[in-house]
């Protein structure tokens, strides 16, 4: 007894080392495959496993109750009691091998896990005691509960399909919580003669051999489970599939997060936005051979609760079309985003406090260093209220608030948004307004979405459950963010000429080239972005956004409204530190006694840059139309625009002439300096260093503003005289050396504006 006791001991003790000794799980040995859903379920790709099989782990304890109950009730009654061998099972089928009678089945779950996992060949006696002797090894080392998922996730189901996992998706499109009855009694059966019992998609359904061994479990079945029989009817009746019709939607969203993530993963993607922005897509893709268009791209995101969910992610017009590349994805390229990036200038400026929608900027021939940017239509309007820049996507206005931007600028605000791949500040200049720098789809959707998240980054999210993440960083302010997005709404539609109803703030932009058509929509929390060019990037002068993506866009936009595929949420809300003040419409500025039409405009009150606008003067004129200092005999007074000298010359131009006021009389010390805007100098640009090279030497361009009355401008070098400038005009330059040099223009009146200007001469 002594021994026996010892001996009990020794087997415990080795028993137990060998369960808690550290060893990789089942599951970590079992290639696995992806399954993506939608957000409502659908699934949406699955894929192979390493191995080439169809196998997607399951955890016991989310199956449905029933499963691993019919299988052991069908496969192995003993489980839970047997040391991973049946004794009673093994006697009894060897004793009919001996007799010739039909040969009985003797394995146990862990016995088939075992020669599935071990790939053990069992048809000779050595086989079979090999696989006996792996079954009670994984006795030893794992538990019940384990070995039981591990050999439902890894059971056949004929030709590469394994597990009941894929097994449901593949035969049933259901994941396995959602199998009714009959189908988890058909996927109880099927493994021990998957060839005989194959499940096929014919209306038959089934293969040889199923319904019986079905209809044995059945009645197994409600002998220990009466309740279950008002599922009888349905036994027989199944709807199975095959791998051939296993679904491959959104494939390159799909495609996009495929190295990221492995298991049964449910995406953000909504299969019903999906399905139809791509039937939009596709259909003006159709329309538009005629004139180039092959290829587009949509990209559609939900923003909420500080995320950006994709919702839509189409890649190509046809993933299956070689001849467009169409497994590029293009929602992924870089492109130059061409006149996409403005409305970021616009809103950094409203928080730095050089404009608010009203602001009078200027749309006239300008030159930031070697930089001279022309508008699309190679005109200039001259004044132009902000909001209608941003609009009408002038450049020359644009450029110039950029040039005006302190720290935050759009370079750091695209580096503070993750824009990737970036080349230095210096690399691109200026020219990044105007779209010199490249983003991706993601990128520009994903900035787009910090107007509906109250000027912070929103979280990317792709999958339904993903990590909970702190709020992304604050890149505007909420005030510039809600004033942008009004500014944008009043973009008309390219099909109606009037704004949109319900609103949609959009922008569009075209790409150096005529390679990339851009057009980006925000409308109610959804934030649309479209391309339309060739992934080989090949022009096309077809390729302008507001003529060909931004058609493309308002579709998609009608589409989702119409099938009630739009949030429906309330608009957002006005920032409580936003509110509308009166201005005079031709210069921007608080009105004065003599403005003659006033407009409202949204003002952040503390920045904004609000003084009294001083573009309409009263004057005197006496009988023979000369100005003097005040009223007298014969004197009448009247009202004068005072515009600088820039904007004359473009009213006469454009054909609209201004009244110049008269010369300004000496009306005392000061007195003409006080009435008259002093010269402001244009170009060069200030803190800039100017480079020249010996080889090509390029005169600088020296210009200055003047007040309307001032018939020339004099320039001086520290204290060289330069040369004259007719009103309006320009001089050129060459300095004599490297070097810094005091810059200074003086009017007529001797009223003077200077600039500090560096010189550098290189080889």
């Amino acid at each position: 007894m002594q021994v026996l006791a010892a001996v009990t001991v020794v087997v415990a003790v080795l028993l137990f080392g060998l369960r808690t000794w550290p060893h990789a799980s089942l599951r970590s040995r079992i290639a696995t495959s992806t399954a993506m859903s939608a957000d409502g379920g659908e699934l949406l790709r699955l894929t192979l496993a390493a191995d080439g099989q169809y196998r997607l782990w399951v955890a016991l304890d989310d199956m449905p109750a029933r499963l691993p109950a019919a299988v052991l009730l069908y496969e192995d009654r003993w489980f839970y009691r047997h040391p991973g061998v049946n004794p009673v099972a093994l006697i009894r089928a060897a004793a009919s091998d001996l007799h010739g009678v039909r040969r009985m089945g003797a394995s146990t779950i862990t016995m088939q896990l075992a020669r599935r996992l071990y790939g053990i060949e069992t048809r000779s006696p050595l086989g079979k005691l090999h696989q006996i002797a792996a079954a009670l090894w994984l006795e030893a080392r794992y538990g019940k509960h384990e070995i039981l998922e591990a050999y439902l996730n890894l059971t056949p189901y004929g030709r590469n399909v394994e597990g009941v996992g894929a097994a449901s998706l593949v035969f049933f499109a259901r994941r396995v919580a959602d199998l009714s009855v009959p189908q988890i009694m058909t996927l109880a059966v099927v493994p021990q003669n998957p060839r005989a019992r194959r499940l096929k998609s014919s209306p038959a359904g089934a293969g040889a051999g199923l319904d019986d061994a079905r209809r044995r479990l059945w009645n197994a079945w409600l002998a220990a489970h009466p309740d279950d029989g008002k599922f009888s009817d349905e036994i027989g009746t199944l709807d199975v599939k095959g791998p051939e019709l296993l679904p491959y939607k959104a494939p390159h969203f799909t495609d996009s997060i495929l190295r990221a993530v492995g298991g049964d993963v449910r995406t953000t993607l909504d299969l019903r936005r999906q399905s139809a922005v791509e039937s939009v897509l596709q259909t003006y893709v159709n329309e538009e051979l005629s004139i180039g268009i092959r290829n587009a791209a949509a990209l559609l995101l939900e923003v909420d609760d500080g995320a950006a969910r994709v919702r839509a992610y189409v890649g190509s017009a046809n993933y299956w079309n070689s001849q467009i590349s169409g497994q590029v994805n293009a929602v992924a390229a870089k492109r130059s985003p061409g006149s996409t990036l403005k409305p970021f200038v616009y809103a950094l400026a409203l928080d730095q406090g050089l404009l608010h929608p009203r602001t009078i900027l200027k749309d006239t021939p300008s030159s930031f260093g070697p930089f001279s940017p022309e508008n699309f239509d190679g005109r200039f309007l001259g004044p132009i209220a902000a909001e209608d820049a941003l609009v009408r996507s002038r450049n020359v206005p644009a450029v110039a608030i950029e040039s005006h931007l302190s720290h935050p600028n759009l370079y750091d605000f695209l580096k503070a948004s993750e824009v990737s791949r970036l080349n230095s500040e210096q690399y691109y200049g200026l020219a990044l307004t105007l779209g010199g720098g490249e983003v991706s789809m993601e990128e520009l959707g994903r900035m787009y979405a910090v107007f509906l998240n109250a000027g912070r980054l929103p979280n990317w999210q792709v999958l339904a459950a993903g990590d909970t993440k702190p709020p992304g960083v604050a890149l505007i302010s909420p005030e510039a963010a809600y004033i942008t997005l009004d500014m944008l709404e009043k973009n008309p539609r390219p099909d109606t000429g009037q704004p949109a109803a319900p609103p949609v703030a959009w922008k569009t932009g075209t790409s150096w080239g005529f390679h990339d058509a851009w057009s980006v929509g925000v409308f109610d929390q959804y934030v649309l972005v479209v391309w339309i060019g060739n992934v080989d990037e090949t022009s096309n002068p077809a390729f302008i956004g507001v003529q060909t993506a931004a058609p493309l866009l308002f579709r998609i936009v009608d589409s989702l409204r119409t099938q009630g595929l739009d949030p429906a949420q309330p608009r957002r809300t006005k920032p409580r530190n936003v509110t509308r003040v009166d201005v005079c419409a031709a210069s921007g500025d608080l009105p004065n006694a003599e403005c003659p039409q006033t407009v409202s405009t949204w003002y952040i009150p503390g920045k904004s840059p609000i003084r009294i606008s001083d573009l309409h003067r009263r004057v005197f004129i006496d009988a023979a139309g000369r100005r003097v200092c005040g009223p007298g005999p014969g004197v009448s007074e009247e009202i004068y625009e005072f515009w600088s000298s820039d904007m004359l010359r473009l009213f006469r131009e454009a054909g609209m002439p201004r009244r110049v006021p008269p010369p300004a009389p000496d009306c005392g010390e000061g007195t003409s300096g006080s009435e008259r805007d002093r010269p402001q100098i244009v170009s060069p640009l200030r803190g800039v260093v100017y480079t020249l090279r010996l080889s090509q030497l390029q005169p600088l361009t020296l210009r200055a503003n003047s007040a309307a009355a001032a018939q020339a401008v004099y320039w001086f070098a520290d204290s060289e005289y330069l040369g004259r400038a007719p009103r309006g005009e320009a001089i050129a330059w060459l300095p004599p050396q490297a070097g810094h040099y005091l810059l200074r223009a003086v009017d007529d009146d001797g009223i003077a504006d200077s600039r500090d200007v560096d010189v550098e001469v290189v080889p």
